[in-house]
């Protein structure tokens, strides 16, 4: 692949040439092509970023494969996930400076509170992070726990905050409360580390006796072997009399098991659709047995705020495969192996 032009720095602004990855339409990695671009200017109120590393999650392949609710605007640079150091700031810029190391927020709009009615993540409806070099306003980027380096803080934009947003939420898991994750993604993985952190038991599922043991070592007391037992919901509701919060990313194959290990009144998680298709739910399956919660990933403030637990802690994020910039393809081949446990990275430099 090309590399870029010469780079020269001026007072505030940085010339040259970048690469960058685009997805000329949705359909198929084919369509995932290098391009030259000039580094993009600073204006006031804004930042460049050099990005250093750039890491996966399900939805940067559904948005490859046309598979993503909502759609995918046409020739956009694709990952939400991505950090690096700034190298150049505009005018009136007082959040950050030139040197700072830090990570993007999931979407544009959502910096505390409630949840906005529209919001704008990366990769799908505006360029992403698969790129050399990043223009954006300061107020939509954190600040990275000093223990992490780059490739680790690129993992937590989107798998991480998600985590945290579903151990929170409205209603806070307390200490010795359970926790039910399923398989070894990024998410789930996440929440198994968030929760030790935070004083709950967890519970896991996976289909691999290899990955039940690295389960355990993260912390998971009990690991169930959802191809072995695949009433693994039942069971969960036997061994713990229910659990307090379902970490639920599988979609329909897995939410009548997840309803099934909840317990009255407490709360599943409903995160991801790994998968289309699986029983059919009816009304009663619900009613009367626990609430379900819709999770889109968080807000800045969520995200500054689980850093602040990762960084008292020095939790480090579990990091299974990193790619060069030049082997973006071979990166979302991995993911769609789905033989990784944890965060698949791209190392921009």
């Amino acid at each position: 692949m090309e590399k870029g032009g010469e780079i020269s720095m001026t007072n505030r602004q940085i010339s040259g040439y970048m690469q960058s990855y685009r997805l000329k339409r949705a359909g198929t990695l084919d369509e995932l092509e290098t391009v030259k671009e000039e580094i993009p200017q600073v204006q006031r109120g804004e930042v460049l970023v050099k990005v250093k590393a750039t890491s996966l999650n399900y939805r940067d392949l559904a948005m490859v494969h046309n598979d993503y609710p909502g759609g995918v605007a046409d020739n956009l640079i694709p990952l939400s996930d991505g950090a690096g150091e700034i190298v150049a700031v505009g005018e009136g810029v007082r959040r950050f400076q030139v040197g700072d190391r830090v990570a993007g927020n999931f979407t544009k709009e959502w910096f505390g509170g409630k949840r906005p009615v529209y919001t704008e993540p990366y990769g799908s409806h505006s360029d992403g992070w698969l790129t050399e070099y990043k223009v954006l306003n300061p107020e939509l980027l954190v600040a990275i726990p000093d223990h992490l380096s780059y490739e680790q803080a690129s993992t937590l934009p989107c798998a991480a905050v998600t985590a945290w947003s579903a151990l929170h939420g409205p209603s806070p898991l307390a200490a010795g409360d359970t926790v039910l994750t399923l398989g070894s993604g990024g998410v789930s993985v996440f929440a198994i580390q968030l929760a030790k952190l935070l004083g709950l038991r967890v519970i896991a599922t996976t289909s691999s006796d290899k990955k039940a043991e690295k389960l355990k070592e993260l912390g998971a007391e009990d690991v169930i072997n959802y191809q072995s037992t695949p009433n693994w919901g039942e069971v969960v509701k036997e061994r713990t009399g229910g659990v307090q919060r379902v970490v639920e990313v599988g979609g329909p194959a897995t939410i009548k098991q997840s309803l099934q290990a909840v317990a009255n009144g407490e709360e599943v998680a409903m995160i991801g659709v790994l998968t289309k298709e699986g029983d059919k739910l009816d009304y009663f399956d619900i009613f009367g047995r626990a609430s379900t919660r819709t999770i889109g990933v968080g807000s800045r403030e969520d995200f500054e705020n689980m850093n602040k637990l990762i960084a008292d802690k020095k939790m480090t994020p579990i990091i299974d495969s990193m790619f060069s910039f030049d082997q973006v393809r071979e990166a979302f081949e991995y993911l769609a192996s789905q033989k990784f446990f944890g965060k698949i990275v791209i190392r921009h430099n």
